[in-house]
């Protein structure tokens, strides 16, 4: 699956890691999650809930009521690699918060209409 034009190489160079059964280099995940962020980011502009993939980096996206200080209402929290395999629809947001890879809190966390993303 190729990636669409705004995705950077390293999400290329990621998901063709983990499709052969390989863990991607460190700066090549962290890359990839960083650009995915970016990507997500711009796709819901917003400040109602925060998407964390430690330790690489964090966003705040969807419409709708913000935070400003402490733990935010919404919150997703993923590992790097199923992050990119949400991203890629190589593993559904069912199945992933269902078995613990994703914790999502609060009324707006569920945003599995924003994947894939590439």
């Amino acid at each position: 699956m190729s990636p669409s034009p705004e995705i950077s190489p390293a999400v290329t160079a990621a998901l063709d890691c983990l499709a052969t059964g390989q863990t991607p280099e460190r700066l090549t995940l962290r890359d990839a999650v960083r650009a995915l962020l970016a990507h997500l980011a711009a796709t819901a502009p917003g400040r109602s809930v925060e998407v964390r993939i430690p330790p690489y980096g964090a966003i705040q996206c969807v419409a709708g009521p913000t935070h400003t200080r402490g733990t935010p209402p919404n919150l997703v929290e993923t590992d790097p690699v199923t992050f990119l395999l949400l991203a890629a629809g190589r593993v559904e947001w069912v199945t992933a918060v269902a078995d613990g890879r994703i914790r999502a809190s609060g009324i707006r966390s569920d945003i599995s209409s924003l994947f894939p993303i590439v």
